[in-house]
């Protein structure tokens, strides 16, 4: 084999690596979402509910609940049924809900923004105050501010979120008047600017409403405070373990023999080989809040995806159970996958 063909390779080598990770990246993707809706299909025909009788009541005739049987495909095979139930799920097509009768992607659509917009918000106060609080407890391990980093941390693992959120009710609305009360908006100012996005805070700065965004705000800023505060502390957590651990290592102790100082060390160092870590562990802390806020929306009255499965369950509406269930489940999907292409991004020895 000449020179020139062995250049050759060795100039497509990468893009045949982009190419083969590209094609597990998404193999990946198609696998664990198969397995997810397989999962849904799998708890909606185990589920002691019956969706004929939720459609045509237990009144209807013989006749018509034949009949609806069979337009519903349940006297196909189970293999038949899961091919229909993933054509369906292609198209975005989750049924119809059997509490109000409307399509279930159509509600989910109404109700999934809502809680987009207090997990981003709870996930960022988590951040910015998580990630300083851990890298501070670390560096004065043993001092106050480790201990308050520690107690802070604890409190938010230990203490039920719905006693949280009925005594920051209590206090911040009922007593002190700081904040508004359940619910997204004031009756008042419902359905005056026009839905873009289903984010209310978003929807009122493109109308140029400050009037609502500001009442937005002050609905919102207990709900998102109080998920923050339960991510603060698992984020706090794991950074002060990731901190302690780069800070104990050689390179560190190399780094300030030199004479560096101390917030290079801290920050260029040692914060820098943790951000890779950080990444999975925020992702994880936000997927679980689009999933985890229900007590919190049941709390508030917020509308969300949350408050909307619960009541589905407790309705026995599995249409709407279901569908809901998969929009989290691909959300934990994408989550995942925008912190591998993260993870690949910031750290070089992944490339």
């Amino acid at each position: 084999m000449s020179d020139t063909s062995i250049d050759e390779g060795r100039d497509f080598a990468p893009l045949f690596r982009f190419i083969k990770g590209t094609a597990l990246t998404i193999g990946s993707i198609l696998v664990t979402m198969l397995g997810l809706l397989f999962i849904t299909f799998i708890i909606g025909r185990v589920m002691p509910v019956d969706p004929v009788i939720a459609i045509v009541g237990e009144r209807a005739t013989p006749e018509l609940y034949q009949e609806t049987y069979e337009m519903l495909g349940l006297d196909k095979p189970l293999l038949v049924q899961f091919w229909y139930y993933l054509s369906d799920v292609a198209r975005l097509d989750f049924g119809i809900s059997y509490l109000n009768a409307r399509p279930v992607a159509e509600d989910i659509k109404r109700v999934f923004p809502a809680t987009l917009e207090l997990a981003t918000l709870g996930v960022l106060a988590g951040i910015l105050i998580g990630v300083p609080l851990g890298v501070a407890a670390a560096v004065n391990r043993g001092s106050w501010i480790d201990q308050i980093a520690r107690f802070v941390a604890l409190v938010g693992y230990s203490m039920p979120i719905f006693w949280l959120g009925l005594m920051g009710l209590m206090i911040f609305y009922g007593q002190l008047r700081w904040v508004g009360g359940p619910g997204r908006l004031d009756i008042f100012y419902e359905d005056i600017v026009p839905t873009r996005t289903g984010m209310i805070l978003v929807d009122s700065l493109i109308a140029g409403d400050m009037t609502v965004f500001w009442n937005a705000v002050s609905h919102i800023i207990l709900p998102a405070l109080l998920l923050g505060y339960y991510s603060l502390a698992y984020i706090s957590r794991m950074t002060r373990s990731f901190m302690l651990e780069q800070l104990s290592s050689e390179y560190i102790l190399t780094a300030r023999v030199k004479g560096l100082p101390e917030h290079i060390v801290i920050w260029r160092h040692a914060f820098r080989n943790i951000r890779v870590q950080l990444i999975t562990v925020i992702a994880l802390s936000y997927a679980g809040l689009l999933e985890g806020s229900v007590l919190t929306e049941i709390i508030f009255s917020w509308p969300g995806i949350g408050s909307y499965i619960t009541t589905a369950l407790l309705s026995a509406d599995m249409n709407a159970v279901l569908g809901g269930t998969v929009v989290v489940g691909f959300c934990f999907i994408l989550l995942n996958v925008t912190s591998d292409l993260l993870y690949k991004v910031l750290d070089p020895r992944a490339k």
